[in-house]
């Protein structure tokens, strides 16, 4: 299993697409370049364009008997300077990057003052109206425990069987003029976490209250959520395995 951290700003996205550069077009040719041959890749995620991970996890078979401090090294050497391996293990033949994942930790940043941050382009929301951060993480433990998220995912042909999800994690930090919303649950519906991160916005423009979340939940009706907060503030910051699984 690979873990690598990657600025999500120059690619479409982790899935390999036909028209654009992904994550793991780049990677794929990385490990055949290092491997003289192209290994199926199993990313624990699907990020959508635009957005960055500071820990993604991919899983592969091969038949080539490379230490993995060797394979880091090369891979990196054949990997443009926007993506980086960061570690690599040995893991069971079963292992599945994605189906063993046993939850993932994203976190969207806000970059909250009048004038932008140049340096923060592409990897923070400018947010300029005044945000309290206190009724924002007060709206954030709302989603904290097991519902159903329909009203805060985009449904498409990936989105079939429950929509039930359990928020371990749910809370609102600044730290000066840097608000960050951190989430952590066992998995995450398509365009959750940005329709999460709209919703708190809403509350902050006034438009609904703490109070209102349940009421949203109950509705199922995604036009009762706030809007879809752009991709360029979120990164996948941490996934999780259960250790048995990565040992067999």
């Amino acid at each position: 299993m690979l873990t690598l951290s990657y600025d999500g700003a120059g690619y479409h996205g982790w899935q390999i697409q036909p028209n654009a550069v992904t994550v793991q077009e780049v990677l794929q040719n990385a490990l055949e370049s290092v491997l003289q041959e192209k290994p199926n890749l199993k990313g624990c995620s699907r990020t959508d364009a635009g957005v960055h991970a500071r820990m993604f996890c991919a899983s592969f078979h091969t038949q080539r008997q490379i230490p993995c401090d060797r394979l880091i090294n090369a891979l990196n050497h054949f990997l443009p300077p926007d993506v980086a391996v960061t570690a690599c293990r040995e893991v069971p033949a079963e292992f599945h990057a994605r189906y063993s994942c046993k939850g993932k930790q994203y976190v969207y940043q806000i970059w909250n003052a009048q004038v932008r941050d140049p340096f923060l382009r592409e990897r923070a929301l400018h947010y300029w109206y005044p945000l309290d951060e206190s009724l924002l993480n007060e709206t954030a433990q709302q989603f904290i425990g097991s519902h159903n998220f329909t009203s805060f995912c985009t449904q498409d042909q990936r989105e079939i069987g429950s929509f039930v999800r359990t928020v371990t994690q749910s809370e609102v930090r600044r730290e000066g003029n840097l608000v960050c919303f951190t989430v952590a649950a066992d998995g995450f519906l398509y365009n959750m976490v940005r329709i999460l991160t709209g919703t708190l916005l809403y509350a902050a423009q006034g438009k609904l209250a703490p109070a209102d979340i349940p009421a949203v939940f109950a509705a199922k009706d995604r036009g009762m959520a706030g809007p879809t907060a752009p991709p360029q503030g979120l990164y996948l910051n941490h996934v999780y395995y259960e250790e048995a699984e990565l040992n067999g």
